[in-house]
């Protein structure tokens, strides 16, 4: 069963806004995102991954483009690996959201929440779980390596997922733009390989002649 490779988007240009993009459409990379995707492309360009799946959304695309020119692969658009759909809250400013009711029971009980007029985020992690079971069923060799470029609530939603976490667990997790959190997934379960991590990839394989 496959190696996944975690990847999210690099910083973009809606960070200084102080507003939530969730599904905005129009939000690009800034320029230390774009460094941040060259250096994702250049630590992996020697390593066999096998295919790339992305978010749409323009900040994971363009994560994902160094990564797929340097491997000369196409990008596998895939919708269902779109950030969480927060309804209402969507452009809003997080520091006016971090002071209300709601915003604690997103931190602390994840579970019971519901995004006005979006999903829960039980509904997020069903969705996620079912694209990556399908991404694992598509690549079922024990040497097929996968990147799959998408955004933070998701991944960590993902990981909680494999590893049988609690959902109100999940916000516990750590990751950073530009990161790259690693799970096998195999027919006992998944393991956890790296958490949260920036260039150099030194434990990948790599198909690089020496």
């Amino acid at each position: 069963m496959p190696l996944l490779l975690l990847i999210r988007h690099g910083e973009n240009e809606y960070v200084k806004t102080g507003k939530l993009a969730g599904r905005l459409p129009g939000v690009h990379l800034n320029e230390r995102g774009q460094k941040q995707a060259q250096a994702l492309g250049d630590a992996l360009k020697d390593v066999p991954i096998k295919a790339i799946y992305s978010s749409p959304l323009e900040r994971a695309m363009e994560t994902a483009a160094p990564i797929a020119s340097a491997r000369k692969l196409d990008i596998l658009q895939e919708p269902d690996l779109m950030d969480t759909h927060i309804g209402k809250w969507q452009g809003k400013s997080w520091r006016v959201l971090s002071l209300t009711k709601a915003w604690k029971i997103v931190q602390n009980a994840p579970s019971r929440f519901r995004f006005p007029e979006g999903e829960s985020f039980p509904e997020a992690q069903l969705r996620l779980a079912n694209v990556l079971e399908r991404v694992v069923q598509t690549h079922k060799k024990p040497q097929d390596i996968v990147a799959v470029v998408f955004h933070a609530d998701p991944i960590k939603l993902a990981v909680a997922h494999f590893l049988g976490m609690p959902l109100d667990h999940f916000q516990r997790l750590a990751c950073d733009t530009g990161s790259m959190t690693v799970l096998h997934v195999g027919e006992s379960g998944a393991h956890l390989v790296k958490l949260n991590q920036r260039p150099p990839f030194d434990f990948l394989p790599s198909d690089k002649k020496k």
